[in-house]
């Protein structure tokens, strides 16, 4: 895949430095003969020699410009294939496992506690799925609809709540392991599915590259410049400085080594930000390095003061996946 992108790259450098020394002699040719003839030279000369050079810049100009889209699109192309890879990962694995378990179900009757067994695999399996159509349909909706989120107040400790506690059953972690800090009770303006998703995606991300000691750390607060301050920080792989601007682009995943040991499709930080983006608010990505940890914090507008905003009836967990 590499020497897809390093040979048309490689051929426009050599383009441009070709073009570069072609204008370089042609105007160093025409300066050293322009000294004797210049009296003898029209305005229309001059007007030749003005669009010449504009000609060779605009030339080198167009080859970089066409270098630098080539390069941008092939990577794009890549980084869709492995989001296809992806995918066709994360559907068949669940799908072979269901087909065993149903036919094993299906040849012979075990006992009850191995049914109950199997029968938890296969919902563990099912939410896999789901979770996989519900990245795919949300990054679906965020390249196709730029409208805003109809805004509504949400108690955010209500919403990190629901959505730590399905975190601690889902990977089976204790109090310690995702710690909640909550200062007061923050209220903000957004849809409460669009925050949950938000949220969980951040978090399970967390959980996910933290490695073999996870310590995952959200707080949440209201601060005084009129908004809700929502921050989830671990001390888990990190990323390189390089990439803090990259990993919010759809299908893109930080490192290779990371990539061959924690299975996603690269969409869930791209959702993020778009979500975030129509209730208003901003996301931004901090870390110090490879295997320093992240901190993720995320800006929202604080909703006007009242009494008490609970969660709406429907309300319910979206599921992510990176």
């Amino acid at each position: 895949m590499r020497r897809s992108i390093w040979l048309p790259l490689t051929i426009g450098i050599v383009l441009v430095v070709l073009a570069l020394t072609l204008a370089v002699a042609w105007n160093v040719i025409v300066v050293s003969d322009l000294g004797p003839v210049a009296e003898r030279l029209s305005a229309q000369h001059w007007a030749l020699l003005v669009a010449g050079s504009l000609f060779f810049a605009t030339l080198i100009a167009g080859l970089l410009l066409l270098c630098a889209w080539l390069v941008r699109e092939m990577r794009h192309s890549q980084r869709q294939q492995a989001f296809l890879d992806a995918v066709t990962h994360e559907m068949k694995t669940p799908l072979a496992s269901l087909r065993l378990y149903v036919e094993t179900l299906v040849l012979r009757d075990p006992g009850p506690t191995q049914r109950r067994e199997f029968l938890d695999r296969m919902r563990a399996d099912v939410d896999r799925l789901e979770r996989t159509v519900t990245q795919v349909l949300a990054a679906a909706r965020a390249a196709a609809w730029t409208r805003r989120a109809q805004r509504e107040p949400v108690a955010v400790g209500e919403v990190l709540t629901a959505c730590v506690s399905e975190l601690r059953d889902r990977y089976r972690l204790g109090p310690e392991a995702v710690r909640l800090d909550l200062e007061g009770a923050p209220v903000a303006l957004g849809q409460p599915d669009e925050l949950a998703l938000v949220f969980r995606n951040l978090i399970d991300n967390a959980v996910k590259y933290s490695g073999p000691e996870i310590d995952v750390r959200v707080r949440a607060r209201a601060v005084g410049d009129g908004s809700v301050r929502v921050e989830i920080e671990d001390r888990g792989v990190g990323i390189a400085p390089r990439e803090l601007r990259r990993i919010f682009q759809p299908f893109y995943r930080a490192g290779l080594d990371v990539q061959r040991r924690v299975a996603g499709l690269g969409l869930g930080l791209f959702i993020v930000r778009w979500l975030v983006q129509r209730q208003g608010g901003r996301v931004e990505a901090r870390s110090e390095g490879p295997g320093r940890g992240s901190h993720f914090i995320v800006s929202l507008r604080s909703a006007p003061q009242r009494r008490e905003y609970p969660l709406a009836p429907e309300f319910h967990v979206l599921r992510p996946d990176r």
